[in-house]
């Protein structure tokens, strides 16, 4: 258990890192543009950190399903092995399906506005710049 949580607040450690300083520089000035680049990196790195923290969620729910429902085989089943194989496969997936939320983010064609009325780059603001069908990314956002 205690292994899941290192990994989880690492992860939120993660976001304050990705979103903070961007954000204090915002406040601070008054250049609030971010640059393209900038921006595919920032929602790439806050995106993975979002997606492995719910499947990190989703290790940890059954990492108390084992030890509420066979207590004394807890040790046996989740084992330093298994918790490691459910850490990294946390880690490749958020990084996996960050990918190709970035991937569809970066195929619409065109945006109305370069403006993002947000203080970081997310995908529902770039999806409500866009001029193109988004109904792949808003599907893919449903299902992931």
């Amino acid at each position: 258990m205690y292994f899941l949580l290192s990994h989880l607040s690492l992860v939120d450690f993660c976001y304050s890192t990705i979103i903070v300083p961007k954000m204090l520089a915002n406040i601070s000035s008054k250049d609030k543009a971010i640059s393209f680049l900038g921006c595919v990196v920032q929602f790439y790195l806050f995106c993975t950190c979002v997606v492995t923290e719910i499947f990190l969620l989703a290790a940890m729910a059954y990492d108390r399903f084992v030890a509420v429902c066979s207590p004394l085989l807890y040790m046996v089943t989740m084992s330093q092995k298994l918790r490691m194989v459910l850490v990294s496969s946390c880690y490749l997936c958020g990084t996996v399906c960050s990918l190709i939320h970035l991937c569809l983010a970066l195929e619409i064609s065109s945006y109305r506005s370069n403006v993002i009325n947000h203080f970081y780059c997310d995908l529902l603001p770039l999806l409500s710049l866009a001029c193109s069908d988004v109904t792949v990314n808003e599907l893919f956002l449903y299902i992931v």
